[in-house]
């Protein structure tokens, strides 16, 4: 998921390097926990959920817009890479606690 993501984006004319420099911004949905973990686990698997990534993407298609499928690509591209390295989305218990086990030192 995350290859086809590059793929996507060189048929968009943006330079090569927006897609690194813009890679970790969904990561500032982690800001949320600043209101605690309830809202935080919210920010934080909105941002984070394909469902929504693929649909802002698609709605690019739609309208034409690369922005809007560049921002689809950076948010589905970002969560896949997540999924990979055990980054889930969050309970609202802690920030640990995801739908793919708990992260950090056991």
């Amino acid at each position: 998921m995350f290859g086809l993501t590059i793929l996507l984006f060189l048929r968009l004319d943006f330079a090569w390097w927006w897609y690194p420099v813009l890679f970790f911004t969904p990561d500032l949905s982690m800001l949320g926990y600043v209101g605690g973990t309830r809202v935080g686990a919210f920010i934080y698997n909105v941002i984070h959920h394909k469902a929504l990534e693929i649909g802002i993407f698609v709605l690019g298609v739609i309208l034409a817009s690369q922005p809007l499928q560049l921002a689809g690509l950076i948010l589905f591209g970002h969560s896949s890479m997540d999924r990979v390295l055990g980054y889930g989305l969050k309970y609202s218990d802690s920030f640990q606690h995801t739908h793919l086990g708990m992260i950090g030192k056991s």
